[in-house]
């Protein structure tokens, strides 16, 4: 599977530009990179993607902590929406809390938790993950 779109929801602007550097260093993660900086902005631009038959991101990369609506305020919304293809979403905090981790477990959209700081390496992981999964 081709990647088209990845959206980074963080408020963290370093973060979010290091993972854009890492994105674009590496042409074969994906196409293009949407950014939000908080969940409710996230959940406003794909609310009216899903109601302009837009097709959503192919992955999200969710941090937990943001101002005005949080990744887990922002999981509780998302899972409520009416989606035909569901995005695969990756929790990524710099939480090393275990029941942060348990918890986001706890919603089937998440694939995963990733510690930050997200590296070439753990991108090149996850994209062989999913490439696997696509294929199986």
């Amino acid at each position: 599977m081709k990647i088209d779109t990845i959206c980074i929801i963080d408020d963290d602007p370093i973060f979010v530009y290091g993972t854009k550097v890492l994105l674009n260093y590496n042409c074969s993660f994906c196409t293009s990179v949407i950014v939000h900086e908080d969940g409710q902005e996230a959940m406003e631009n794909l609310t009216s993607m899903i109601n302009r038959g837009e097709k959503l991101p192919d992955v999200i990369f969710l941090d937990l902590n943001m101002p005005i609506m949080d990744g887990w305020e922002f999981l509780d919304e998302f899972v409520k929406l009416p989606l035909e293809n569901i995005p695969r979403i990756y929790i990524v905090s710099s939480s090393i809390d275990s029941r942060d981790i348990e918890k986001a477990h706890t919603y089937d959209i998440v694939k995963d938790f990733i510690v930050k700081p997200l590296s070439d390496a753990v991108l090149s992981d996850l994209f062989k993950t999913i490439e696997q999964e696509d294929v199986a």
